[in-house]
């Protein structure tokens, strides 16, 4: 269990990296003046996607190999405490991902997770529900309250969030 928990906290800390640290780099203005020249941020970038991959194929295989041992299931590791502590995990991890994954990434994964912490089995029901949450929100707040949701600062989470409000105002001016 202690190797899984590390390999999960490892990746994470990689992901945390790749959009904080390898996004937002500067790239000096000369090198980018230059069509032919190596951005600095190609290598970073190449790197900790396969790490990244690497690591979710171990998490994958530890997972897989403990399946049947008694100890290694998540009920029994996820006492009341636990539950209460991955809880405040959740809720701090999506302060930090809300000003750079917008709010639609950030409410689908928290909303994704809590499912998962309070015990349901059924993903795909539970990724339903949890898109559905998302948008219903997003409807209430965006445009019922008219209040400005963030959309992110990694350049493709930010066009997606403007993409879905563009179908909702769309569908805003078609129903009023």
């Amino acid at each position: 269990m202690f190797e899984l928990i590390c390999n999960i906290i490892l990746w994470l800390g990689m992901l945390y990296s790749y959009f904080f640290n390898v996004l937002e780099a500067p790239i000096p203005d000369r090198t980018a003046r230059n069509p032919y020249a190596l951005k600095p941020d190609i290598w970073p970038k190449t790197i900790i996607i396969l790490l990244l991959i690497c690591i979710a194929i171990n998490i994958f295989n530890i997972i897989r190999k403990n399946k049947n041992n008694p100890e290694f299931h998540l009920d029994a590791l996820l006492s009341i405490r636990a539950r209460l502590c991955m809880g405040i995990a959740i809720v701090i991890g999506a302060s930090f991902m809300l000003e750079p994954c917008g709010y639609m990434v950030t409410c689908l994964t928290v909303l994704f997770l809590y499912g998962l912490l309070l015990g349901e089995h059924n993903v795909i029901r539970l990724a339903i529900m949890s898109i559905f949450i998302t948008i219903l929100l997003y409807v209430v707040f965006s445009v019922l309250l008219s209040v400005n949701l963030p959309r992110g600062t990694i350049p493709e989470l930010r066009e997606f969030s403007l993409y879905v409000e563009s179908i909702v105002a769309k569908a805003k001016a078609a129903i009023f």
